[in-house]
């Protein structure tokens, strides 16, 4: 009988690379962390420190490191960073080399929101964040906020504020008066802006930048204490 030696060698070819995925997979798994690996999201680490971040990566109350890969519960580690107030998102992972990388997103805050006795940031989301004791974020002050009010407009008008380059350094306050009014003050002049409500505020803050280029130019941007924005096609300004 003729031996076909092709067809033995291809299945001594199969036990061979099973064997050593095997034996690789079985050595991975017994490898340990020898690292922990932090980043923060574009290198922003404002509201936490990497301590923070390393006393959250914690299993069975240690430290992950030196421990074995097959005991690493990557699913309960980013829970628990992401129960952090400051934390967005996060994302861990291992590496070959056992190594235990984490990268954290972190929440930005884009109003600082005064409401009786409670102060707390309002984030890109709409959602409340606390203050931080490493860093004090420079975002509007927001007054006439009270416990229960809808804070869809404030959201809305916060997040038009900050995604305009000229809005974002020029407003510093927000103060939301009766029947869903606003007022804004500025950095620049220290005016009073009445907004009114938000309804076609993109509208509004077009007059507003028409009227500021007009001011500049011609030199009187400080003779004013009030500008009122509520008429159509018109700004009324008060002198000081």
């Amino acid at each position: 009988m003729k031996i076909n030696w092709n067809y033995i060698k291809g299945i001594f070819l199969i036990i061979g690379v099973l064997f050593l995925f095997g034996f690789s997979n079985y050595r991975n798994k017994h490898e340990k962390i020898t690292n922990i690996d932090v980043q923060f999201e574009n290198g922003d680490n404002l509201f936490m420190s990497y301590e923070m971040v390393n006393k959250l990566l914690i299993q069975n109350g240690r430290s992950v490191k030196n421990k074995a890969k097959s005991l690493i519960n990557l699913n309960t580690l980013e829970k628990q960073v992401l129960s952090h107030p400051m934390v967005e998102s996060v994302t861990t992972f291992l590496t070959i080399d056992g190594e235990l990388k984490t990268r954290i997103k972190q929440r930005t805050p884009i109003g600082r929101v005064h409401s009786g006795s409670r102060v707390y940031y309002m984030d890109c989301l709409g959602e409340e964040m606390p203050l931080s004791e490493n860093y004090s974020a420079r975002v509007p002050l927001v007054t006439g906020v009270f416990r229960g009010d809808s804070v869809a407009d404030i959201f809305a008008l916060l997040s038009f504020i900050r995604a305009d380059e000229f809005l974002n350094k020029q407003i510093v306050g927000v103060r939301k008066e009766k029947d869903k009014e606003y007022k804004l003050m500025t950095r620049v002049g220290l005016h009073e802006i009445e907004l009114g409500t938000v309804e076609n505020m993109h509208l509004k803050f077009k007059k507003l930048k028409a009227f500021y280029n007009f001011a500049i130019a011609e030199g009187s941007i400080n003779k004013y204490k009030k500008i009122n924005l509520k008429y159509n096609n018109q700004v009324v300004c008060t002198k000081k």
